[in-house]
């Protein structure tokens, strides 16, 4: 049974988005402050979580911005406000999709579904690849979601590890900033290929802490970069 998280300060709608999840299906956790809303969702076995952005003591920015930092779930914001910055600013920060109050209940089950289904299709297709990949000193552990350098673990983001554990599955090949971003963040997000730029360069400045030969990612001038093995 998938078990999602609804971060909501008005308890009616929060217990409304309850019951018409409970009713397919689902097993729902509710928390209406913000700052106890994140330590649930970063300590909690959630598939999903539900977040509105107005909230008293901590916003729905501000909570997405932690949960990104930690796991890679779904995050659905709902909210009052309508101004298309705010819906950019959720994007932008990893929140999966944006649903503005009010809202049909029958579409709001039917995008928590949407996206539930796409989040385990992902899921499936991790087990299928090889867990552990090691490259030299490198050690990429997918069912962990951690990387070593000399044994040492290395504290990666969600998307500087994606980004890395992709590029390591295919050595030697050469990828453009277009396809790293298109593969990593989506073709739907809302920023540019100077993300790659920007993870890559975290990514090197990390492996370069605990490997003096922390060669692996080269930059292929004019096209984009390699990942040496």
């Amino acid at each position: 049974m998938s078990k999602i998280l609804i971060i909501e300060d008005e308890i009616s709608i929060a217990e409304l988005q309850r019951d018409y999840l409970e009713i397919n299906g689902f097993e729902v956790d509710m928390e209406h402050e913000g700052k106890k809303g994140l330590s649930k969702a970063l300590q909690g076995d959630y598939d999903l979580i539900i977040l509105d952005l107005m909230l008293p003591d901590m916003n729905g920015f501000d909570i997405c911005k932690e949960i990104r930092k930690v796991i890679d779930i779904p995050v659905f914001m709902v909210t009052a406000r309508t101004e298309e910055i705010d819906i950019i600013r959720g994007l932008g920060l990893g929140a999966n999709d944006y649903l503005k109050k009010p809202f049909s209940m029958s579409e709001f089950v039917a995008r928590v579904k949407a996206h539930l289904d796409r989040y385990y299709a992902m899921k499936k297709n991790d087990k299928t690849e090889k867990d552990r990949l090691q490259i030299r000193e490198l050690v990429i552990d997918r069912s962990s979601r951690m990387v070593y350098v000399n044994e040492q673990a290395i504290p990666f983001r969600v998307k500087e590890f994606d980004l890395l554990s992709y590029m390591a599955s295919y050595p030697g090949r050469t990828f453009t900033k277009d396809e790293l971003f298109e593969t990593i963040w989506g073709m739907d997000s809302i920023s540019d290929n100077a993300t790659v730029t920007v993870h890559i360069g975290k990514i090197r400045d990390k492996l370069a802490r605990f490997s003096a030969n922390a060669d692996y990612i080269e930059t292929v001038w004019g096209i984009g970069y390699r990942f040496n093995a």
